[in-house]
């Protein structure tokens, strides 16, 4: 599944599936939007986490320059970090702090620059806007290399200090429409989803063109909702889902022409251990606060069922099947999907086991520090703690199911009478089901969601449309735009 459908559908639409599920806005009622104090409060942050600001700018940079890591690699690479370097960070984050937000927006505002690198040096694009550049590079006969650093040196420093000025007069804007700009978290969600929902689907279809790609946005949809509501953390998925290709294309390339030999070099053996030892960390902080592998395994005793042991069963089974298709495959098909499935099988079989059979702590009285230091643990998360938690559990899976219906149907009617009729049932539909607004706030908000698409991707920029059931049996019907 290609980036962009993966951050949509993982990342999200589990967001706007719990707006939905708690039928709240972004901004609780009640609560007042002081952007004037908020703005200095930011600058005072900036300054008082101006090390943690060059550490992280320094990882977007480096991995900008790397050719085929994602943006969102490089955010959550840059999250990681400062999860693990800042003082108290397993207590504060996702919980307001924002150290977290400074060390991934630094990062996002550094790979630019970076992404040059590549691109002018090599001619080689690091993302989907250094290869349009690349073209446009080609058009005006630039050819990248040595003589973009020589010859041509003041058009690189040139695309350098645009980058440079657009980053202050982006923020300048900012500051300037801030205010406005928050207001839009105080409006309720049956205003803002049926727009959001709409260009997802749009964005999600138009990158590659492909059915396929929104039948991933559904299903990784509903994946990474449950993923959130379980505590499973979202982020290791969306690098498995950019790097995968990657690292299969290249250990591929690696075996054709090395065979296994490239796998006993240093580097790769390093590379391996850290790897290893990334992976066995859990288990090696376990058996050491439990002082050893004997007292760990006396903490099992009788296993207890529960709701939340669905997910990670689940999760089973998936890994079964794919392992089972995958031995049918030739060895150059198989090689990864076998690799990630039986340690994916066997990491997760192991954790189901070791919360259905491990003993609950009611006897004895566990040392402060001990304690201290299991709280401290069990908060480090790299993910977002849902706002639905105060639910019961029937009503968050009702809403869950209705919010996904809404998505199902909005397909449906997108393949059989187009995208631009469906947005105007959609959001009318929408808004008076879900939050019984006016007709007239309904129809106002359908007027302008089709205007802004017709126009900007019809007229504008032309993109194809997606063929529809309608336009198959009545040719007549497509006069009308996307039918």
């Amino acid at each position: 599944m290609p980036r962009v459908r993966g951050t949509l559908s993982i990342i999200a639409l589990p967001e706007l599936c719990d707006l939905a599920i708690g039928r709240m806005a972004v901004v609780q009622e009640g609560k007042m939007i002081d952007t004037k104090t908020g703005m200095l409060l930011g600058v005072k942050d900036c300054l008082r986490h101006w090390f943690l600001i060059l550490r992280c700018s320094w990882i977007g940079a480096a991995m900008g320059a790397i050719p085929g890591i994602g943006v969102a690699v490089i955010d959550w690479i840059a999250y990681g970090h400062a999860l693990r370097t800042e003082k108290g960070a397993g207590q504060t984050f996702g919980r307001g702090d924002v150290s977290g937000i400074i060390a991934a927006e630094s990062s996002t505002n550094a790979r630019e620059g970076g992404h040059l690198v590549p691109t002018v040096a090599f001619g080689v694009p690091s993302s989907a806007g250094m290869a349009i550049l690349l073209g446009a590079f080609l058009i005006h006969g630039l050819v990248p290399g040595p003589d973009m650093l020589t010859k041509h040196l003041d058009i690189t420093y040139s695309m350098v200090w645009s980058i440079a000025v657009a980053n202050i007069v982006g923020s300048g804007l900012c500051f300037l429409f801030s205010g406005q700009l928050a207001k839009l978290a105080t409006l309720r969600y049956t205003l803002i989803m049926p727009i959001v929902l709409s260009l997802i689907y749009l964005g999600a279809f138009e990158a590659s063109r492909n059915w396929g790609d929104l039948y991933s946005l559904l299903f990784f949809g509903m994946l990474g909702w449950a993923m959130k509501h379980f505590r499973w953390p979202r982020p290791p998925l969306i690098l498995g889902i950019v790097l995968g290709g990657i690292l299969e294309r290249y250990m591929f390339i690696s075996i054709e022409r090395y065979g296994v030999s490239w796998m006993l070099r240093p580097i790769v053996i390093v590379m391996f251990t850290m790897s290893i030892l990334t992976l066995t960390r859990p288990m090696l902080q376990d058996i050491r606060e439990h002082h050893g592998i004997k007292a760990m395994l006396s903490n099992f005793g009788t296993p207890r069922l529960k709701s939340d042991h669905l997910f990670p069963a689940a999760l089973l089974c998936i890994f079964v099947v794919m392992l089972a298709q995958s031995t049918q495959w030739s060895f150059e098909a198989k090689i990864i999907p076998t690799i990630v499935g039986s340690v994916a099988l066997f990491t997760c079989g192991l954790s189901l086991a070791n919360d259905i059979f491990s003993k609950e702590h009611r006897e004895g009285v566990v040392e402060l520090a001990d304690k201290a230091k299991a709280v401290v643990t069990q908060k480090i998360h790299m993910d977002i703690a849902s706002k639905t938690a105060h639910l019961p559990g029937d009503v968050i899976l009702i809403r869950g199911f209705v919010f996904f219906g809404w998505m199902v149907a909005f397909l449906c009617s997108m393949a059989t009478i187009g995208l631009l009729p469906t947005v105007p049932v959609f959001v009318i539909a929408y808004m008076r089901l879900e939050g019984r607004e006016k007709y007239r706030h309904c129809i106002i908000m359908a007027v302008i969601m089709v205007t802004l698409i017709y126009g900007v991707f019809d007229q504008l920029l032309s993109l194809p449309w997606p063929p529809t059931y309608l336009g198959d049996w009545f040719p007549a019907f497509k006069v009308i735009p996307s039918v």
